[in-house]
């Protein structure tokens, strides 16, 4: 019986840009994500994918970059794997283009990294391969990734065995960095890949919160503020969103669009904020509570783990899953379908700490009780 052909290609810098407060790592941003002590972590996440194939492993052969580029990862978990290119110690999207386009005969590619990952690995193989992401950026637009590592692994393990997946054209997403860290969102479509599917196992495209939605966050925003106006020996740490900034504005006050800021006390003391700098904020502050607020990504629903990286498994654990306080306008609840929110902090412990129901922030004295599992 003929064995299927599976590639995995790793961009070893994405992801690196998160913890440390930068919007991605795309060009010279890896350089200050090395000075402010990133690690690499989407090695990592493709070993989180393999482990998933162990089981099936006697019916494909692997096929991957070699060194960090995926074969380090791979034989860490246990595999043999094939190799495409060289080794090198410093990568570019040049070689991930390249190794893809080696590898646009396999019957699945998957590779672990971001938005630009999934622009190289398009421009490199277009419609004509089938291609899974494995999440692994600090942005996420795209709607090609499965929504974790290990549903990547399951839904390829699903693939090898013969099992009916729908395969779909779905869209590449990428924004313009510069512009992001100036706090300005641009996303650009930049193709298609042809994906494996299945519902609630492959993230949905990144939408934006509607100008109608304007009405409900600012209701939203002023629900908040109360609360955060009320604890003043609370620590709040408030993430990224449009619907989160409201709240800031409702209190007076100008934050990051698309960083983490944090509030103590009536004031704000500290914005575009790090791991490393909300791990700071805690210990400078031990006796008092810790709350973290959040919204979800309108049209996927995490609320951990994509575009928010600087709030770490440690920074969660610290503060406390009780004390997560997340916020959502009506609009993006029907978005979802009923589906749940999701979180995929790379700890899968933590992550099912998280899963259960949540009281949601929904409107000015408003709650809204909902679902909340892993990605």
């Amino acid at each position: 019986m003929t064995k299927v052909r599976l590639g995995l290609i790793v961009n070893p810098i994405a992801g690196m840009g998160g913890r440390v407060g930068l919007k991605g790592t795309d060009g010279e941003a890896v350089v200050l994500a090395r000075e402010r002590g990133a690690i690499p972590l989407a090695g990592l996440r493709a070993e989180d994918c393999l482990r998933e194939l162990l089981s099936c492993r006697d019916q494909f052969d692997l096929w991957t970059g070699a060194g960090n580029m995926g074969e380090e990862a791979a034989r860490r978990v246990g595999f043999a794997p094939s190799l495409v290119g060289e080794q090198k110690d410093v990568t570019s999207a040049g070689d991930t283009e390249a190794i893809a386009a080696r590898m646009s005969d396999v019957d699945l590619l998957l590779f672990a990294g971001g938005d630009g990952t999934a622009r190289n690995v398009c421009a490199a193989v277009g419609e004509k391969t089938l291609a899974l992401g494995i999440p692994a950026g600090v942005k996420i637009h795209s709607a090609v990734f499965a929504s974790s590592p290990g549903e990547a692994g399951r839904l390829a393990a699903e693939f090898v065995s013969g099992g009916h997946l729908t395969e779909k054209l779905s869209e590449v997403m990428d924004i313009d960095e510069d512009a992001y860290r100036k706090n300005l969102l641009k996303a650009v479509l930049h193709g298609y890949l042809k994906t494996p599917w299945k519902r609630g196992r492959v993230q949905g495209l990144k939408s934006g919160s509607p100008s109608s939605d304007a009405e409900a966050q600012s209701a939203i925003g002023e629900e908040a503020a109360a609360i955060l106006r009320a604890e003043k020996t609370t620590l709040f740490f408030i993430g990224a969103g449009t619907t989160t900034r409201a709240i800031l504005t409702s209190l007076g006050v100008q934050g990051t669009l698309l960083g983490v800021d944090a509030w103590f006390d009536g004031q704000l003391v500290g914005t575009d904020l790090a791991e490393r700098d909300l791990l700071r904020l805690m210990e400078e502050h031990p006796s008092n509570a810790t709350k973290i607020v959040v919204t979800p990504i309108g049209g996927q629903g995490f609320i951990f783990g994509r575009g928010n990286q600087q709030f770490s498994p440690e920074v969660i654990r610290r503060a406390g899953v009780k004390n997560i306080v997340p916020v959502s306008t009506p609009a993006k609840f029907l978005a979802l379908g009923g589906a749940p929110l999701l979180v995929d902090t790379g700890d899968g412990s933590l992550d099912l700490e998280l899963e259960g129901y949540v009281r949601v922030i929904s409107g000015y004295g408003q709650y809204t009780l909902y679902k909340v599992r892993r990605g």
